[in-house]
């Protein structure tokens, strides 16, 4: 059994939101956002020397959101105290650790722009980079940090907008959708598919009193047409989530399948190269037995950004795709390393 993580924290852990008309989406989610920022001890004595400090913001996995890294768990270490652990120890060099609340009512975010559910991506690189600098003394240099969904998000807005991130870690991020996705699209429609549609199911979910287990995969799947190939709203399917394949045959749509494809790091590392050659830092890990098949789509990634002369750490280490917070004693040290 794991130790608990007791240690109280020491350094500035604060709360605080701001409104954002980007976030605006047809799910009727809140466009104010909480966001929380946590700096250790040694920081906050570095900024009162006049030291400014570089940020990562953490971006949280489907079903989670930035609080969930703050909040106490049994036998578990919050990430405001693994910041002041590794802070303290050495290992890292402090910064300004910032964990928005990024959820949406489909259950999460991947972390791009859609009219379901918001312009993440551009929320990501302008108003929450705005509201940081007004906010805290930095030094100018930001960096994300995730696993999964999260880890996505970091790698693929480092492409979408290179200008505006100097550091990247992905942890498990969703990479090779061939193998994470495809094989699951008739077990999804088998499960939406008393409800009528994708369409109808979200809103049997939204008013659901609890979810069952198949749920949540069937969601986030749901969840990622609404990113990669939302569709016009009409008056049976206002939101314009429709999942990829025959409502009858379950026969993929290749034309709707190349819209996902068109999100998948795999595809966008042909065209997005030249951004990651800017970034300061780049780390790639993932557990050689992870359930969603992201180990082999990583792999291929890194051989093409090893290929294309990307400069990048990647580490494949024995686990799944769960319990895996503890590789962030890893990336955190090796991000805070190059953006300060």
């Amino acid at each position: 059994m794991p130790a608990h993580a007791f240690a109280p924290t020491r350094g500035l852990l604060e709360r605080w939101s701001f409104d954002s008309p980007l976030l605006a989406n047809r799910l009727d989610d809140p466009t104010e956002r909480e966001v929380l920022v946590h700096i250790a001890p040694e920081g906050l004595t570095a900024m009162e020397g006049g030291q400014p400090l570089p940020v990562i913001i953490y971006l949280a996995p489907f079903t989670s959101s930035g609080a969930a890294r703050a909040g106490w768990k049994a036998f578990a270490e919050t990430l405001p105290q693994r910041h002041e652990r590794l802070v303290a120890s050495g290992a890292m060099q402090p910064v300004i650790l910032v964990m928005p609340d990024t959820f949406t009512s489909l259950g999460g975010n991947q972390f791009v722009d859609s009219p379901v559910l918001g312009q993440w991506s551009t929320w990501l690189s302008t108003d929450l980079k705005s509201e940081v600098k007004q906010r805290y003394a930095t030094n100018g240099r930001f960096g994300l940090v995730g696993k999964s969904s999260g880890g996505y998000g970091g790698l693929v807005n480092a492409m979408l907008a290179p200008e505006c991130w100097d550091g990247v870690a992905c942890h498990s991020g969703d990479v090779g959708f061939e193998l994470m996705f495809k094989p699951t699209f008739a077990e999804t429609l088998t499960h939406v598919a008393r409800y009528g549609s994708a369409a109808a199911y979200v809103d049997h979910v939204r008013n659901a009193a609890k979810l069952s287990g198949p749920d949540f995969h069937s969601l986030m799947i749901c969840a990622m047409a609404a990113s990669y190939d939302p569709r016009a709203p009409t008056e049976s399917n206002p939101l314009g989530v429709v999942l990829p394949v025959d409502s009858t045959t379950a026969r993929l749509d290749e034309t709707a399948w190349a819209k996902w494809l068109a999100f998948d790091p795999l595809t966008m590392i042909e065209s997005g190269s030249n951004n990651l050659q800017n970034l300061a830092a780049l780390w790639i890990d993932c557990g050689n037995k992870d359930q969603y098949h992201i180990q082999y789509g990583s792999r291929l990634l890194v051989e093409r950004l090893t290929s294309l002369g990307v400069e990048h750490h990647w580490e494949e280490f024995d686990g799944t795709h769960s319990g895996i917070d503890h590789r962030l004693d890893l990336s955190l040290p090796f991000l805070s390393k190059a953006l300060n």
